[in-house]
């Protein structure tokens, strides 16, 4: 299955969502590059609707799996399921899909492009021109439309190619690194689609190497590392199951309390504050004990680690 025959689909070909099965399954694929494994024995289960990350570092296998996801490639062994049949041509359609790379063509105006986006996925010239113009004018690119997608900024650019993967209303929307350079303002009016399409019942598919992105916007997530499930499951589960063995602190002196092995198993310092992660059996008082004796503290809190550390904690584990 090549990329053009994925593109031209009619709409006719959308299936009937069954809401008691996992939407998207897949089941023990693995993909290989000549002699580099992309993607090792890979299984994971999308519920429908909501935000699902799939996370990991650069190189970890998530976009290689998204591709098998949509049919751009096909894996070398196991099977992917949509509404619990074969991934096959008929379901294609039901995809929207933002590459992390610009896909755009930029000689074209905006409004030409994404009717023919539109088009592509099987919408007629009038229903693929009145959806682009919503979505412009919710996105504050109507002025634009007329102007050559070269003369856009990377921020408008990255709304066109978000537009172009929604346009036909699909039912599963797949965002390979969708911040990727884009700047505070442009990232809040894209994460605000997000969440509104995700209320609406849509499903999201959203690959990334920022945790704290994934922490804020995911409900489930499966972390891989060099191609395979290294952690998945519901967010908060996976949170709860850690226990709250992290402490954040925030102090103005000197630091020496953070390096007593006793107490403190590691730490990150992000400047403002630190993060501290308690060492096996530490008692978290004798902790904040030290620390007064040694710093002024305006917080000491005890609680659940962050998914960073989690995905620190699982891929140091892992890469042993």
């Amino acid at each position: 299955m090549n990329l053009i025959e994925t593109l031209v689909l009619p709409s006719s070909s959308l299936l009937t969502q069954n809401t008691s099965i996992d939407l998207v399954q897949l089941s023990n694929i693995s993909k290989n590059y000549d002699e580099f494994v992309a993607v090792d024995h890979l299984s994971l289960s999308i519920p429908p609707g909501g935000i699902y990350g799939l996370l990991g570092a650069n190189g970890a296998g998530k976009t290689s799996t998204i591709r098998m996801i949509i049919g751009m490639i096909v894996p070398d062994s196991g099977q992917i399921y949509v509404f619990g049949q074969p991934l096959s041509r008929a379901h294609l359609s039901c995809f929207g899909y933002l590459p992390e790379e610009r896909g755009l063509y930029k000689k074209m105006k905006v409004s030409e492009h994404l009717v023919f986006l539109g088009q592509l996925k099987g919408m007629s010239r009038s229903d693929a021109d009145a959806s682009s113009r919503r979505w412009c004018e919710r996105f504050e690119l109507t002025t634009w439309m007329g102007k050559k997608v070269e003369e856009l900024s990377r921020g408008m650019q990255q709304k066109v190619q978000f537009i172009g993967a929604v346009l036909h209303d699909p039912k599963v929307i797949i965002m390979d690194e969708p911040f990727s350079g884009l700047d505070p303002a442009n990232s809040v009016v894209l994460k605000d689609a997000f969440l509104e399409l995700a209320k609406n019942g849509k499903t999201i598919l959203f690959s990334t190497h920022r945790m704290d992105q994934a922490e804020r916007l995911c409900q489930s997530i499966c972390l891989i590392n060099h191609g395979k499930a290294v952690l998945q499951g519901e967010l908060g589960q996976i949170k709860a199951r850690y226990g709250k063995l992290s402490v954040q602190i925030r102090y103005e002196g000197e630091s020496s309390f953070l390096h007593q092995p006793k107490l403190v198993q590691s730490f990150n310092d992000y400047g403002n504050y630190v993060e501290v992660r308690l060492a096996p059996g530490a008692d978290a008082q004798e902790l904040l004990q030290l620390a007064a004796s040694k710093a002024r503290l305006s917080k000491f809190e005890l609680m659940e680690p962050s998914l960073e550390e989690i995905f620190l904690d699982v891929v140091g584990k892992s890469n042993a």
